[in-house]
């Protein structure tokens, strides 16, 4: 009788006034105990309000059925394709979508659809591969501010090769402790590339100089990124560093003069397709050949395999450094050896020994700014001390 008297009304009722018995009409049949006949009365008459002109009535569906796990299945899916004004509270919140029909929505909806889908409670690896590979950027900051997606390591990377060169998308990546390695130094060289590219464009800089000036800050933040990765993170870096092209004789040799044991043999152990173990056990020979062996099946150009050689020697020495902070950095007198050994050393080239100075100089700086810091610190604790002492 109620439905009955229900449809005849809302032939004249205003919109206002549909949309707030349509909302009336819903919660009862979530939450009333009505009969199966009085419910399936009811279901019928919320499903001819699908068909109601005004988004409004639509809406006030929605809104009760968002998040109700008994809602109308039909009702539901229905509403999860209106219009955005109508979907977005079923897109985020109802547990009655399957993934997917979630993928379907996000290859076909605007933007402001597929944030709505990116903010969900649960949303899995298969849902965040969709909004990766063709979400809007707003929707990819959703995701990745979103505690609850299961992203996927090529869903990570795939935001930063479609989005890397967005401020917003590099800093909300950069700030989370367990993103991939691999595609933390994705993100790293994304931001040298634009960097250059901006530089370039407003003629600060020649193109041949910029491109140098971010290879070398990519590659300080890629040994600043591997002093904080083990074991199998390791070797996904490693291995996306060989991929595009960024697993360089500099790079290698920059590892190891900063002590970085474990960059400089996971390094040696894929490119020469040896296991770790071996080539770290190659590189405990004191004797020269087997290392020169290493270098070369793993490609390396024969004019650095002194600096190799003299930079392992010095760190067999010296011992190699434990610290995230210490293997993050050149070590100057490491530097300063290699390139006293290779400015008398015949065989060395002479992009060898630009790299070398570079290194020398970048190492003297890094030594005396840590230097003045300290300095700084013992200046500021002194007056405490001295105040202490007067009282």
């Amino acid at each position: 009788m109620i439905v009955r008297q229900f449809i005849n009304w809302v032939r004249t009722a205003s919109a206002g006034e549909r949309a707030e018995a349509t909302r009336a009409l819903a919660r009862a049949w979530l939450i009333s105990d009505l009969s199966d006949d009085d419910r399936a009365a009811a279901e019928g008459a919320l499903l001819m309000q699908l068909d109601d002109p005004s988004p409004l009535v639509r809406r006030a569906m929605a809104d009760v059925f968002a998040r109700g796990m008994d809602a109308p299945a039909a009702i539901v899916q229905a509403l999860s394709v209106d219009q955005p004004s109508v979907s977005l509270p079923i897109l985020e919140h109802s547990p009655l979508l399957i993934d997917a029909d979630l993928v379907d929505i996000v290859a076909t909806g605007d933007c402001e659809v597929q944030c709505a889908i990116a903010r969900r409670m649960r949303l899995p690896a298969s849902v965040c591969a969709a909004i990766a590979e063709v979400g809007c950027a707003a929707a990819a900051l959703e995701l990745i501010e979103n505690a609850y997606a299961e992203l996927a390591p090529f869903s990570w990377d795939r935001i930063v090769e479609r989005h890397g060169h967005l401020a917003a998308i590099r800093e909300s990546m950069l700030v989370l402790e367990d993103l991939p390695a691999a595609t933390r130094a994705a993100l790293v060289a994304k931001l040298s590339d634009t960097l250059a590219q901006f530089v370039v464009a407003r003629n600060w800089l020649s193109a041949e100089r910029a491109g140098r000036i971010a290879s070398e800050a990519r590659d300080r933040s890629t040994i600043h990124i591997a002093a904080r990765s083990r074991g199998e993170e390791m070797q996904g870096l490693v291995r996306h560093l060989r991929v595009t092209g960024q697993l360089t004789a500099g790079l290698i040799l920059r590892a190891l003069l900063s002590g970085n044991v474990e960059l400089f043999d996971s390094a040696l152990a894929e490119l020469s397709d040896l296991p770790r173990a071996r080539v770290s056990a190659l590189l405990n020979d004191r004797g020269g050949a087997s290392l020169h062996a290493l270098l070369r099946r793993a490609g390396l150009p024969e004019s650095t395999f002194a600096a190799f050689q003299v930079a392992l020697d010095a760190c067999h020495e010296s011992g190699f450094v434990d610290s995230l902070e210490g293997a993050a950095r050149l070590r100057r007198r490491m530097v300063e050896r290699v390139l006293t050994h290779c400015e008398t050393e015949r065989g060395a080239t002479e992009p060898l020994m630009i790299l070398l100075r570079r290194f020398a100089t970048e190492s003297a700086r890094e030594e005396a700014r840590l230097f003045c810091d300290e300095l700084a610190a013992d200046e500021a604790v002194a007056p405490v001390y001295y105040d202490l002492a007067a009282a």
